[in-house]
């Protein structure tokens, strides 16, 4: 090579090093843009999918997001044709190429032959066989929280450069604030729209309850009140005296009927149980109360106040019902403990069944296929006091319901 070549060739390669970063700038002009016209998380993955495609030269990028659960990935964004794919393509962290990453936090560089990679796991719809090299990094989202997992495929055989690698990271960075404001707001509408499925419900509860009230009320108590007067008016104008302790013997009855009817009104508003034998005595009873499964229960004999005890009554009751109507399970374990900690002293409630369990994944907290577990009514009934609820459960696994509600300090 003769000296005046040498300028020439770093005059070139310092004019594509120019363009190169040129073309990264307007790409993330283009992400910024994208990212500053709304709080989806589909539009602006699919956004982020074309962009990056057309930048870094590849055939197709896949965008796989954080589900809300964090312990699966989406695919929130992708090219054409595979765009159709969206929302339907999951992958639980630690399986396949995108889920090491996303676990794992490292980039991963496969030139050709990635059936062959252990960790590769293919999707049918995604047409993996269709395409040679890959990229895949991880979006992580300042300081360190994980958003998602970036993927760019080739048809043809692609070496990868380090600063390929690098490009795909910062723009993986870029995105994932975007995409966790995303995901903060769509966790937040959802929240806000189960919130108000819950207090239509309450309305809805309280008015029926109202009716029955009223409904006890008027057919039962005032009713026999009404005959109690009867007696006690032919008791009083009777000059006989058996007909006076026959009235006043029927009298006594109709008192304590009425006095039935009067506890059992009451008891739909707050169980007596409690009242008589505390939270773990009404939870013994509501579990013998249940013959069709057998229940072992471990319980604290410990008082909380009287908004804890209730809440932690009804999800137990509610979650019972649940195992008895949909787990098909043959036994179960309830649990209640109040346990002191650094950060204060929490109450926990938990049943756990041997029965079908169902996936978490595909129904979700608050899911409107879910509704008839009750799962977001006692979810807000521990939110309510202050407490939260976790649910763990696989197909054919069983289920395990936690409530954990923190206790006033004064106890």
């Amino acid at each position: 090579m003769s000296a005046p070549d040498r300028p020439s060739n770093a005059v070139r390669e310092l004019s594509q090093y120019a363009l190169a970063a040129d073309r990264e700038l307007a790409l993330l002009r283009e992400l910024i843009q994208a990212a500053s016209k709304g709080p989806g998380v589909e539009p602006l993955a699919a956004a982020a999918a074309r962009m990056i495609t057309a930048a870094t030269a590849s055939d197709v990028c896949f965008v796989h997001v954080l589900d809300d659960s964090d312990r699966s990935l989406t695919l929130a964004g992708a090219t054409p044709p595979f765009d159709a794919e969206i929302g339907k393509i999951r992958l639980p962290l630690g399986q396949g190429i995108s889920g090491w990453v996303a676990s794992n936090r490292e980039p991963v560089v496969i030139t050709e032959d990635k059936e062959s990679d252990p960790r590769y796991m293919p999707f049918p719809a995604l047409r993996g066989s269709d395409f040679t090299s890959m990229v895949s990094v991880p979006m992580e989202n300042d300081p360190g929280g994980l958003v998602g997992v970036l993927n760019v495929h080739t048809v043809e055989r692609r070496e990868f450069t380090e600063r390929d690698v690098e490009l795909l990271v910062v723009i993986g960075r870029l995105i994932a604030g975007a995409m966790h404001q995303a995901r903060l707001h769509r966790q937040l509408v959802a929240r806000e729209r189960a919130h108000e499925n819950f207090v239509e419900q309450v309305i809805e509860a309280q008015e029926l309850e109202r009716r029955r009230l009223a409904g006890d009320i008027h057919d039962g108590i005032s009713q026999r009140l009404v005959t109690l007067s009867y007696r006690l008016d032919a008791a009083a104008n009777s000059d006989d005296t058996g007909v006076v302790a026959e009235q006043l013997g029927k009298a006594r009855e109709l008192v304590e009927l009425t006095l039935q009817e009067a506890r059992a009104a009451i008891s739909g508003l707050r169980p007596p149980v409690l009242d008589d034998l505390g939270l773990a005595g009404g939870l013994a009873s509501l579990a013998r109360s249940i013959p069709q499964i057998g229940i072992d229960v471990d319980l604290a004999e410990k008082r909380l106040p009287d908004h804890i005890e209730l809440a932690l009554y009804r999800i137990a009751q509610e979650c019972l019902q649940n195992v008895v109507k949909h787990a098909r399970a043959t036994s179960a374990r309830l649990t209640f403990s109040v346990e002191r900690g650094d950060t204060g002293t929490v109450a926990r409630l938990e049943i756990v069944d041997d029965g079908v369990g169902f996936d978490t994944f595909e129904h979700p907290l608050g899911g409107d296929e879910m509704g008839g577990y009750g799962l977001l009514s006692m979810a807000e009934r521990a939110e309510i006091v202050g407490g939260r609820l976790n649910i763990r459960s696989r197909p054919g696994a069983g289920t395990a319901v936690t409530a954990t509600i923190p206790v006033p300090a004064a106890l």
